[in-house]
């Protein structure tokens, strides 16, 4: 099927997947690029100790053949597929992983397990594979700022439906596919594509599959495309295309600005660190209460009232439905209530895995504090610029205390440092790596843009 460029935006796309080179590339965006597999790796053996991962890696035994590929954490090995889709369950399960946030897409949640399982079974270099996660990042961040927010206001999750097409032409790229191959791809892609919020209605477990379902999805649109199985060459502006279908009628949107700095911009730089393992809609909330906390007159005894002031668009995400958000029944109800993030941190100084274990979410004094807790619309927010908040803490004597947080810790304008993201990466990973796997995995992965080939980083990848 023909495609040119002057009639199908995902024509652009393709064609720089296909013919972007690690030359291409700058040093920096390379540095950047191995931060985020560090983080994504230390996220994806933390989440390898928990019960939905030995969930999913029991049901992918019982259904799949043996294989070859590597799970984080695991010593089974499994088919290439069910790797990526329980590699990808991992890395996003705990809600700890990376956000471009004007895209509001988990990037490396689906962009790690596709381009480290396909490109060890390519034999691909460390460059290589680091390459193809850089255009993974550039698809999904454009895709999704062209969106600019409103795939979740209609309740499709855009990790699991955006995801899907970056990893379509991540994976045309490794496989070495023409510009038309990797449109077919695209096109293809669109009749894979999936990921909805109803999982928010009472924390089921759906969302960790998106982003490993978005590798496979894009891996076989990759190879069918590769082979010559045509697609639409309109996937995204077509009468039947994604912003057609499942965007909103009324508004516009600028298919230009998928094209603008293509090759020149880097979204790696925008990509943004967790500093917590919560959606990153309660992080600058966190950071208020950290500074709360840090206050003598900020106890939770003597608060009377609490003041949230989030964006309209987020409320739905981390206020509502009400009583599972101010009484969390599960991990995934936590981390998606605002009320909860904002008391435990206030409680206890801090926001980490142990506020989310199943006796801290029946903590009495973090649940007394919930109930003082309310949100309001900010009229002030930056929201989708980063991810702002603000607290107005009402205290016994009167007094009102103010907190603002416009830039959320982590967002590409007040970020976390490299230290932190090592620092974060080794208390994630010790949780199910002795400290020596822990340092060659780390070295492993800071040495990648170097290594012939990812034999190392899978040795240092599961337990000895």
């Amino acid at each position: 099927m023909p495609h040119t460029p002057s009639s199908s935006p995902s024509y652009a796309l393709a064609a720089f997947a296909a013919g972007l080179t690690p030359a291409d590339v700058p040093a920096a965006a390379v540095a950047r690029a191995k931060l985020h597999l560090m983080d994504a790796l230390g996220i994806g053996l933390a989440a390898s100790t928990y019960d939905f991962a030995r969930v999913t890696a029991r049901a992918l035994t019982d259904l799949a053949e043996p294989g070859t590929s590597v799970v984080i954490g695991m010593t089974q090995r499994y088919a290439l597929r069910d790797a990526m889709l329980l590699n990808g369950v991992l890395i996003h399960g705990l809600d700890y992983d990376d956000t471009h946030a004007a895209s509001v897409v988990h990037c490396s949640a689906s962009a790690v397990p596709l381009v480290v399982g396909l490109g060890a079974r390519r034999g691909a270099s460390g460059l290589a594979v680091l390459t193809a996660y850089l255009v993974a990042l550039e698809i999904d961040a454009r895709l999704g700022t062209v969106a600019h927010g409103t795939l979740q206001k209609r309740g499709w999750h855009p990790t699991g439906i955006i995801g899907a097409f970056g990893c379509a032409a991540a994976a045309g790229h490794l496989l070495g596919a023409s510009a038309s191959g990797i449109t077919d791809a695209l096109g293809i892609t669109l009749s894979m594509a999936s990921g909805n919020l109803e999982f928010l209605h009472d924390g089921a477990w759906t969302k960790r599959l998106h982003p490993g379902w978005a590798a496979v999805s894009g891996l076989t649109a990759a190879t069918l495309g590769r082979a010559g199985f045509e697609g639409p060459s309109q996937p995204f502006d077509g009468r039947f295309g994604l912003f057609s279908l499942l965007l909103d009628a009324a508004q516009t949107y600028d298919l230009a600005a998928l094209q603008t700095g293509l090759g020149t911009t880097w979204a790696v730089f925008d990509n943004a660190f967790k500093p917590y393992p919560a959606c990153h809609f309660v992080h600058a909330f966190i950071d208020c209460a950290l500074l709360a906390h840090a206050r003598a007159d900020c106890t939770p005894d003597n608060i009377v009232r609490i003041e949230a002031l989030i964006h309209p668009d987020e409320a739905p995400i981390v206020c509502e439905p009400a009583p599972s958000k101010r009484r969390p029944r599960n991990l995934y109800d936590a981390q998606f209530s605002l009320y909860y993030a904002l008391a435990a941190t206030l409680c206890h100084g801090r926001f980490t895995l142990a506020e989310l274990d199943p006796s801290a979410l029946r903590d009495p004094a973090t649940l007394a504090l919930v109930d003082k807790v309310v949100w309001q619309v900010d009229a002030a927010s930056r929201y989708p610029h980063s991810y702002s908040g603000a607290i107005l803490i009402h205290l016994r004597d009167g007094r009102r205390v103010e907190i603002r947080q416009d830039l959320n810790r982590g967002h590409a304008e007040n970020p976390m440092s490299q230290a932190e993201v090592v620092a974060k990466f080794e208390d994630n990973a010790g949780r199910a790596l002795p400290a020596g796997r822990v340092a060659a995995l780390a070295t492993a992965v800071l040495s990648l843009d170097s290594a012939p080939d990812l034999s190392a980083l899978n040795s240092a990848l599961v337990p000895a």
